[in-house]
């Protein structure tokens, strides 16, 4: 059996929706606290949900939620945010940096605000808020950091289609790389987790029509594997580059239909592997 996350404090970028907010509610489930740190704090016009709608469903899930209206990219927001996160709930345990940026295009036809953007957001978003919460992960009783990114890939395969978004996300785990080795004699276990197939998101929407949902699954199989994760011993359980279903193999879990959008159906296997 998983252990609980129940008193622990998640502070988690981009939980508004989507895959940070399945995590979110995962932990809420135990009786967590959860910063939704997020830029949406009214509704959108084409994507779902805002840092409230998400606090709300956390409370009804059985966690505590701290809607935070945060840009990563600025870090003295970010910074402000930490803190009053552990005014809040008396500390954080859990840094998850779901937060990303994507733009699938060949050079060429990548405009220079979006390549800023993906690496202003992953690539920088990710060392911001993992620079911002070493203070008060250095103080927690099983401190995590768990990036949304994947294996470190070098086929130039996943480079050439669109090299921008893969240097920004690459960056991403290459924070994992680094830190690992960096904090493994503060005890603080930094570790990746990457989907085998593609999530139903609102992203997909960035894909076109290249992805449709029922060839995908649902994000609360990185939920789950998360959990798991993050229930770990971080002294003994870093520098992993995690993929879901090698994950649930660990737990023993092998339904993975109840994952599936439309089960039966073929699923697109995710980028970089």
């Amino acid at each position: 059996m998983t252990a609980s996350l129940e008193g622990k404090t998640l502070f988690i970028t981009g939980a508004s929706r989507g895959i940070g907010l399945a995590i979110a509610l995962k932990a809420a489930a135990d009786g967590a606290n959860v910063a939704v740190a997020a830029k949406t704090d009214r509704p959108h016009p084409k994507l779902p949900g805002t840092i409230h709608t998400a606090a709300e469903e956390i409370e009804k899930a059985g966690g505590r939620a701290l809607p935070l209206k945060v840009d990563i990219r600025d870090e003295t927001a970010v910074a402000e945010a930490m803190a009053t996160t552990a005014e809040t709930f008396g500390g954080i345990d859990v840094l998850i940096n779901n937060a990303s940026a994507i733009y699938l295009a060949p050079t060429p036809d990548v405009p220079m605000k979006r390549y800023d953007l993906m690496h202003s957001v992953n690539t920088r978003g990710t060392f911001v808020c993992s620079q911002a919460a070493l203070p008060y992960l250095e103080k927690a009783g099983n401190p995590h950091i768990l990036n949304l990114s994947p294996p470190l890939n070098m086929d130039p395969k996943w480079f050439a289609p669109h090299v921008a978004y893969t240097m920004a996300k690459y960056g991403m785990s290459m924070c994992v790389l680094g830190m690992a080795e960096e904090f493994r004699d503060r005890g603080i276990a930094v570790n990746a987790l990457w989907p085998k197939t593609v999530i139903a998101t609102a992203a997909l929407a960035m894909l076109g029509d290249a992805v449709k949902p029922e060839n995908c699954r649902k994000p609360e199989i990185l939920a789950d594997t998360a959990h798991w994760i993050l229930a770990q011993p971080s002294r003994e359980v870093t520098g992993n580059f995690f993929i879901d279903e090698d994950v649930l193999g660990k737990m023993g879990v092998t339904d993975l239909d109840q994952y599936a959008v439309e089960p039966g159906k073929e699923l697109l296997p995710d980028l970089f592997l």
